[in-house]
C-alpha cells in the first residue's frame, strides 16, 4: 500500500508542471499566445545564428543591407529597447549590437536578449498586458496596450527572421524552422 501511496505521489509531482503551464494558459490566454509566438521567432533567431559559420557573419547580399550580424545585433538591441518599454522601465542594454563582430558576441547578445523578454513575459498576466504605456516619441507619442507592444517585437524578430533565413539559403544553408519541419516525427503508438 506504501508503494503505491508513493507511486501515486510521484505521478503527481510529475504532471505538475505541465498541469500549472495549462492552467496558466487558461487563465491568462493572451499572455500565453504571445508567448508562445515570442519563443518561436526567439528560437529561430538563436539558432540561425548558431548555425551560421563565423565567417559569414559579415556577409551582405547587397552593399545597401545589413550583414547577417548586422541583422543579428539588430533583433537584440531592438528586444532590448522593445521588451523594456513594455515593462516600463529603461532599457538595460547598453552597447550597440549592430556593430558587434564576431559570431560569439552576436550570440550571446541574441540570447541575453530573448532571456530578457522572456523573463517580461515569465511575470506577466493578461491583466498587465491590457494597461498601457507611451509609444514613440514627441507628437507621435501615444498609450498602447503592452500586449502591443510586445506583439510588436515578435512581428519585428520575425521580419528579420526572414533576412536571416535568405541570407542563410544563399549562403547554401537550411534555416532552423525548415530544418525542424523536415525531420520526420515518430509516428504514434496505438
Amino acid at each position: 500500500m506504501k508503494q503505491m501511496w508513493q507511486l501515486a505521489l510521484m505521478a503527481s509531482l510529475a504532471v505538475t508542471p505541465a498541469a500549472a503551464q495549462g492552467q496558466q494558459a487558461a487563465a491568462d490566454p493572451l499572455t500565453a499566445a504571445l508567448k508562445a509566438q515570442f519563443d518561436g521567432v526567439a528560437r529561430n533567431v538563436k539558432e540561425a545564428a548558431e548555425k551560421m559559420p563565423e565567417d559569414k557573419f559579415s556577409y551582405q547580399a547587397t552593399k545597401d543591407v545589413r550583414t547577417f550580424g548586422g541583422f543579428v545585433g539588430h533583433v537584440a538591441n531592438a528586444q532590448f529597447a522593445t521588451c523594456a518599454r513594455a515593462k516600463g522601465e529603461a532599457n538595460p542594454n547598453k552597447e550597440d549590437f549592430e556593430k558587434a563582430s564576431g559570431k560569439a558576441a552576436l550570440v550571446k547578445a541574441i540570447t541575453a536578449s530573448n532571456e530578457y523578454c522572456a523573463g517580461v513575459f515569465a511575470a506577466a498576466k493578461d491583466t498587465w498586458m491590457m494597461e498601457t504605456v507611451t509609444q514613440g516619441q514627441g507628437a507621435t507619442a501615444r498609450q498602447v496596450p503592452r500586449a502591443a507592444v510586445l506583439a510588436q517585437n515578435t512581428s519585428h524578430a520575425n521580419e528579420h527572421y526572414g533576412n536571416l533565413v535568405t541570407y542563410m539559403r544563399l549562403n547554401g544553408l537550411v534555416p532552423p524552422s525548415t530544418e525542424r519541419a523536415q525531420t520526420p516525427r515518430p509516428t504514434p503508438q496505438p
